[in-house]
């Protein structure tokens, strides 16, 4: 099918695209334990119908973790296989006061869906459905969809899923959609992924809790020893003080202090941290971030040296890096510098690697054409300073295939945040761009045909 029918089939698609996106979002299926799981069930179960009423042959597996849907349609004998993933699961919504409409209940407001889920990553799976959809039974490749449950949850059971089911899923080319684009009007391709490690460090420098103006002075507090060694993970400028890990460099794209303020929301008058340039910085180096503390709360707080803290440490990773390398650095770096002797214990609490593509070859000249024609003109290639652990799995277990890691986010869209959105404008051209990569992958025939 040519770009021009394919353009007007998506225009005349997008009103029910956006019905079943926004009927998937207010589903709130939060993955985390402490959440209403039945409503997994259900999300799984809704993406499930989806795509059953498209004719695909639909099972929700599970493998020790949450619900995944795996659908499959044949298209044309001898056409290539293209694998479509997207996940289903969603961050939490966090304070409802912070968001302008309610998490749950998709709002547009100047251009923009907002609601949890309406970006990250539902609308990953709409815009695998929006293809489909377009080229109806006429489909140009055999097409197989998996949509997880458990992606903002580390993806834990993704490695039994992939070699209980990994020959349903088995392609030629694997579309990741959860990713982002560079700017409104700014196509991307992400050719890179930080890694990860996160782990819990518990500092006790007591046996019980004592009176702070009794021993205050002379004995130190856990609070205190646990802040002080949370200082030495980083330089007096910012820069990561654990030695021996990666550093990479980033794509040569035009990103200023500005830009990131404003993308950011950094405050005025706070300075930036690290040094060389801002993408190898946010794409390419390791960083360090406190992301929890367990200690008493400032409104229960006591007059009293508390024996034991704990904090959540969490480390993003130049792509290059192993994983269990990075760790025993850290592990090693938290354990030599205890403040004043307090006892340091470490525990790995969540790792994930990397992901560096070859993006090259002619499924990656395939899907810059495909962005140009929805677009106008090609994408740039991106690195994303997060991590998305699947990538590395799907790359391990399916050597072969060409990863195309796609998105439907932008700047502003404040995945995992509050006042998550999605871009209505760029989520067609996204429908668009997808649609016609099928056509294009088709074009090529299966490999060693």
């Amino acid at each position: 099918m040519d770009t021009e029918t394919l353009r007007a089939r998506i225009a005349e698609l997008i009103p029910g695209i956006r019905a079943d996106l926004e009927a998937l979002t207010r589903i709130p299926s939060v993955s985390l334990d402490a959440f209403d799981q039945a409503q997994v069930e259900a999300s799984a179960a809704a993406t499930a119908d989806l795509f059953e009423a498209e004719g695909f042959d639909v099972e929700i597996v599970r493998e020790g973790g949450r619900p995944a849907v795996i659908a499959r349609k044949e298209g044309p004998e001898g056409a290539p296989t293209v694998l479509l993933y997207a996940h289903h699961d969603v961050q939490p919504p966090g304070a409802e006061n912070l968001w302008d409409s309610p998490a749950f209940e998709p709002t547009e407001r100047d251009g923009r869906l907002y609601g949890r889920g309406a970006a990250d990553d539902k609308a990953g799976i709409m815009a695998h459905l929006a293809a489909v959809r377009a080229h109806g039974d006429a489909l140009p490749v055999n097409l197989v969809v998996f949509v997880e449950g458990e992606e903002e949850i580390g993806s834990e059971s993704l490695p039994a899923t992939l070699a209980a089911h990994g020959d349903k899923l088995a392609a030629d080319a694997i579309v990741l959609a959860d990713s982002t684009n560079w700017d409104i009007g700014e196509p991307a391709l992400t050719t890179t992924l930080r890694g990860l490690i996160r782990v819990v460090v518990t500092v006790s420098t007591l046996s019980h809790g004592i009176h702070s103006g009794m021993f205050g002075g002379a004995v130190p507090d856990a609070i205190t020893a646990l802040i002080k060694l949370l200082a030495t993970l980083h330089t007096e400028d910012g820069e990561v003080a654990v030695v021996g890990l990666d550093a990479g460099t980033a794509s040569e794209l035009p990103y200023d202090e500005a830009r990131l303020r404003a993308e950011s929301g950094l405050l005025d008058g706070v300075g930036l941290i690290g040094r060389g340039p801002l993408l190898d910085r946010i794409w390419a180096k390791p960083s360090i971030t406190t992301i929890g503390i367990d200690a008493p709360s400032v409104a229960t707080a006591s007059n009293t040296l508390v024996p034991s803290a704990s904090a959540k440490v969490s480390m993003r990773l130049a792509p290059s890096q192993d994983p269990d390398t990075a760790y025993d650095l850290l592990r090693a770096h938290l354990l030599e510098h205890a403040p004043w002797g307090a006892q340091v214990e470490v525990h790995l609490d969540d790792k994930g690697e990397g992901f560096a593509a070859d993006a090259t070859g002619p499924m990656y000249d395939a899907a810059r054409a495909a962005f140009a024609d929805a677009w106008g003109h090609p994408p740039v290639d991106i690195g994303v300073g997060g991590s998305i652990p699947f990538v590395a799995a799907f790359a391990e277990r399916f050597p072969q295939a060409a990863l195309l890691v796609t998105g439907v986010e932008d700047p502003d869209t404040r995945a995992h945040g509050a006042n998550e959105s999605l871009h209505l404008g760029e989520f067609e051209k996204v429908c668009l761009a997808e649609a016609a990569l099928l056509s294009r992958i088709a074009a090529l025939g299966a490999p060693g045909a």
